[in-house]
């Protein structure tokens, strides 16, 4: 036996660091055994406790024993074999080494070091801790088996599928009970550093840019309600709990690119961890994709009368972009989209990108026009304000904005002056009959100086005609859910601050809707574009008590999606229409071509209305 002495951790926390590659055997579930170990106090489970901190926190312990699961480039992960029958209290544990340590998987050991609740990102920060023993040391006492993983899934514990937590109130470290079975965070954590496996795990998103997935284990078995193509969707009082992200952070590249809907070649087995406000199972043996072979959606073409209104978020694209992204929007516009009458367009960046100076984006847009034509799609022609330079959020000096395309063979621009980034639109009376609605400026910005809208994109209001009908479009991008809490932190229910803004941002809108209605309550208008809201939320619910009909929220359940976050499928972007263009009758398609991609030009779904305008 030898001993081999381990740095304390370093708690500037927060980095993201790159793994060693281990590969495990994949052993078969099994149940509780007898403990036959004959280990001493204390054991690992003693140390994890039944709730979110150790009760052994700051303490020195020695001689805890166990079996190397999985071995990572600053520490290793050991599991006692044999197990209690009390579920609350996790067998597996963490010793952090801060360099590559000197054990194997399969080794059994005893440590001696201090018990630790190491919280990434730091003690500000919304995680949760996951504890660890640091300033170790290792004695080698010879090999044994891996623990067999626990199933996690209808052959072994079945994870909750609607609550998060029910009864806390603030932080779960320190108020409410902890119950394993009902709680999805107390689950979680009764298997914090343990070995478990996922049986038949099928992807509820993309592959990220992190080599995350979201997925879920039987195949979505005990999985509440899916999409009709293979995610799962967010509900109000639904946070999709039955969630688990594989992450190949031990095993780099141990996640496979997969679209919503794969399937993989084998369980997926691994030690349970947590970051970012997740629990992660860090895969242990790579995993292939197993194709469903989902494919993008197309649209239909409007009918004789009608007007094709389509949303769309182009994903910061600006000028400098390799060609293959303006390509491939321009084909979803012209090919998924059947090229609409006007698209309310979100994120479009200065020629520039965000490497500063004037925040024009002639270039951008003309960039997608021209794709779009070599597309074989219709003329377009675009109008937009430029913001002025970092005072609508996104990208530092990227000055992203919302704007308007449209087909120049089908609608018109009504006249008036350009708007300005500073000036406010007004409202007036014209006394045409018909065409009452006079808008002080065409295109111009609701309410640029309200504070609501500080450090966010201002609303963009067009007046145009199809067959010589007036209809008007208010472009949006509210600002975002950054700085909200996550749904697996440690404050329960979440905080979600960043609601107050888009709620404050809605009312605006709906007050200038409130202003056209006044002049003429038969007026067509079109509220369109990414609210960073969810269909259920106060600040669509603000839209809609002005008299608006939000049109994603009249599809199905399996279909109501435009995004997925974590494996969450929800509608961020939004179109709702006014009362007479409810009256005359329309078609609504979120056409699915991007959400679920792991290749895709954009993260967002766009979505079409085709309305009747007599």
């Amino acid at each position: 036996m030898h001993r081999v002495p381990v740095p304390p951790r370093a708690r500037s926390a927060g980095a993201v660091i790159a793994a060693a590659s281990v590969t495990l055997a994949l052993a078969s579930p099994a149940p509780a055994t007898a403990d036959t170990c004959g280990y001493p106090s204390p054991r690992i489970r003693d140390i994890q406790g039944s709730h979110h901190l150790s009760p052994l926190d700051g303490s020195d312990v020695s001689d805890v024993r166990g079996v190397v699961t999985a071995v990572d480039s600053n520490g290793f992960w050991f599991q006692d074999p044999c197990p209690d029958s009390a579920p609350a209290t996790s067998e597996g544990l963490f010793v952090y080494t801060s360099s590559t340590p000197n054990v194997a998987v399969g080794d059994e050991i005893s440590v001696e070091g201090t018990v630790s609740e190491y919280r990434p990102g730091g003690s500000s920060t919304d995680n949760l801790t996951t504890t660890e023993l640091t300033s170790a040391s290792v004695t080698h006492l010879g090999t044994a088996s891996v623990p067999a993983p626990t199933v996690i899934g209808s052959n072994g514990r079945v994870p909750p599928d609607t609550v998060i937590d029910d009864d806390a109130t603030g932080s779960v470290e320190s108020s409410g009970s902890f119950d394993a079975t009902a709680d999805g965070i107390d689950f979680y954590e009764s298997l914090e550093g343990m070995r478990v496996q996922l049986d038949t795990p099928v992807a509820v998103g993309p592959t990220n840019t992190y080599g995350e997935i979201p997925v879920l284990g039987d195949d979505g078995t005990n999985a509440t309600v899916r999409t009709a193509r293979g995610g799962i969707v967010l509900r109000q009082n639904d946070p999709n709990p039955e969630r688990v992200l594989l992450d190949d952070g031990v095993v780099y590249g141990a996640t496979p690119d997969v679209d919503t809907g794969d399937h993989f070649s084998a369980p997926a087995v691994g030690v349970l961890g947590y970051s970012f406000g997740n629990f992660k199972l860090q895969l242990t043996q790579s995993l292939s994709g197993v194709s469903g072979s989902l494919s993008q959606e197309t649209t239909s073409s409007p009918g004789s009368g009608q007007l094709a209104v389509a949303t769309m978020n182009v994903h910061n694209l600006d000028a400098n972009d390799p060609q293959s992204q303006f390509d491939a929007l321009a084909d979803q516009i012209v090919t998924n989209l059947a090229a609409p009458g006007i698209i309310s367009v979100q994120e479009v960046q200065d020629n520039n990108g965000a490497q500063g100076g004037p925040p024009d984006a002639d270039q951008t847009w003309g960039e997608l026009i021209d794709a779009i034509d070599d597309a074989g799609g219709p003329t377009y022609d675009y109008r937009q304000i430029d913001p002025k330079n970092n005072a609508d959020g996104g990208e530092p000096q990227g000055n992203i904005r919302v704007g308007f395309l449209f087909r120049t063979d089908q609608v018109s621009v009504a006249s008036g002056p350009h708007g300005d980034a500073t000036t406010a639109v007004s409202v007036s009376d014209s006394g045409i009959s018909g065409d009452r609605v006079a808008l002080s400026h065409n295109p111009g910005r609701i309410k640029p100086g309200d504070s609501a809208f500080d450090n966010s994109r201002k609303p963009l209001v067009g007046k145009f005609y199809f067959n010589g009908e007036p209809l008007f479009v208010i472009a949006n991008h509210f600002n975002s859910k950054g700085g909200d809490e996550p749904l697996f932190g440690r404050y329960q229910p979440p905080n979600r601050p960043s609601e107050t803004q888009r709620e404050a941002q809605a009312q605006i809108v709906a007050d200038f809707y409130d202003d056209i209605e006044a002049v003429d309550a038969d007026a067509r208008v079109i509220v369109a574009g990414d609210l960073n809201d969810v269909e259920f939320s106060t600040s669509v619910g603000t839209l809609t008590a002005a008299g608006l009909t939000n049109l994603p929220a009249t599809v199905p359940d399996d279909d109501r999606y435009s995004y997925i976050y974590q494996g969450n499928s929800q509608v961020l972007d939004h179109i709702l229409i006014s009362p007479a263009l409810v009256t005359a009758g329309y078609d609504f398609d979120i056409v699915h071509a991007n959400a679920e991609f792991s290749s895709r030009p954009t993260d967002h779904d766009p979505q079409v209305a085709r309305l009747n305008i007599p």
